[in-house]
């Protein structure tokens, strides 16, 4: 005879290490099955949009910094290409390979962090996340070498960089990508075939290529449910038309295949990395462009393949020295659509670890 028990909502949240930030989810359980889950954000909202409006074009580079925290390069690239559309500026070339370097590193980084805090979540604790933590404090030299700064970079400026990279730089950098192979494939003899990892992802979370198409969803949370969609080749930015580099997808759609789909991106941006060293033209880095920029009117917008998805910026110019108004598309608010179909029927630990496969940075997600 089945024991009946009465459906248990527990906040999860808002300060919890596993909600990866200052939000909670509201989860319904039966016994231990998850039956209902409500998203509840703005624990972290600061109004960038709103603020944006009383900023200059060049001063809320700063403020996209402080958006997906662990991938602000990313988000520099995609303000400053949305502004550089608004006002007609156009980048040197030496300029868009800089950014190139600097993004595909920046996603090298944040995919670290994904897989470390993953394992963190599947109780692992901290040795997987310091072992990615290691070298993604090589990717945080490598940018203070580049401005200065190793979380809030704001490196891009509308026209190009802010400045050429340093001559020790690049025997840096060169030191770092003929090493990363390397660590990659030690990552992955302690992860991807491992038999507590397979048992706590596979088949674990699903995700349906339609139901990601029908949410929106994008970065390697869609493209680990088989579709094949990256703003690099669908649309391609900068120089990556003249790159030659993969799109990793998966087949099921589940936890397992966005932990390996991560893991081959950090492979291909190595790839791209590698190729822009070799392509890496002189010249200056920037365009010069007042401070005090002044668009006419208008609007544009722009979007990235960051590490979490499309990262895209809209900006509407009524002339004046900032934006008359600001919307920013974050992949991770996007990427949250779905959770609750996700999770229904799996157990309290296995809520964790899908929520972790996820990837998402609360910065961006409150805005």
């Amino acid at each position: 005879m089945a024991i009946k028990s009465e459906p248990v909502t527990i906040n999860l949240g808002p300060q919890h290490p596993s909600t990866h930030g200052v939000f909670r989810l509201r989860v319904t359980f039966d016994g231990e099955v998850v039956v209902d889950v409500e998203p509840v954000f703005g624990y972290l909202h600061r109004g960038t949009e709103k603020l944006a409006e009383s900023r200059s074009y060049v001063q809320i580079v700063t403020l996209t910094d402080r958006l997906d925290y662990v991938a602000s390069m990313s988000n520099n690239l995609a303000y400053v290409r949305t502004v550089e559309k608004l006002a007609g500026i156009s980048v040197p070339e030496r300029g868009m390979y800089l950014r190139v370097i600097s993004a595909e590193l920046q996603r090298i980084a944040s995919h670290l962090m994904a897989t470390g805090f993953l394992l963190n979540d599947m109780g692992a604790f901290a040795t997987p996340l310091m072992y990615c933590f290691k070298e993604r404090e090589r990717i945080l030299d490598l940018f203070e070498m580049l401005c200065g700064a190793r979380i809030t970079l704001s490196y891009m400026r509308p026209g190009g960089v802010f400045q050429d990279a340093p001559a020790d730089f690049w025997p840096a950098l060169d030191d770092f990508i003929s090493n990363m192979p390397g660590y990659i494939d030690d990552l992955e003899k302690l992860i991807t075939q491992n038999e507590i990892v397979l048992a706590r992802t596979r088949g674990v979370g699903v995700l349906s290529d339609q139901s990601a198409l029908e949410n929106s969803v994008t970065g390697p949370m869609l493209r680990a449910a088989g579709v094949k969609w990256d703003l690099r080749k669908a649309d391609p930015y900068e120089i990556y038309d003249r790159l030659e580099f993969d799109v990793p997808i998966g087949t099921s759609g589940d936890t397992y295949d966005r932990y390996v789909v991560r893991i081959l991106e950090m492979r291909e941006s190595i790839k791209i990395i590698e190729q822009c060293l070799k392509q890496l033209p002189a010249g200056p880095v920037r365009t010069e462009s007042p401070f005090n920029l002044r668009p006419p009117v208008g609007e544009a917008y722009s979007a990235v393949e960051g590490p979490k998805g499309e990262l895209g910026f809209y900006l509407v110019s009524d002339e004046g020295i900032a934006p008359y108004r600001c919307k920013i598309r974050a992949p991770s608010f996007i990427n949250l659509t779905p959770l609750k179909e996700m999770v229904v029927g799996w157990k309290m630990g296995d809520l964790i670890v899908i929520f972790g496969s996820v990837d998402v940075v609360l910065g961006e997600v409150d805005r």
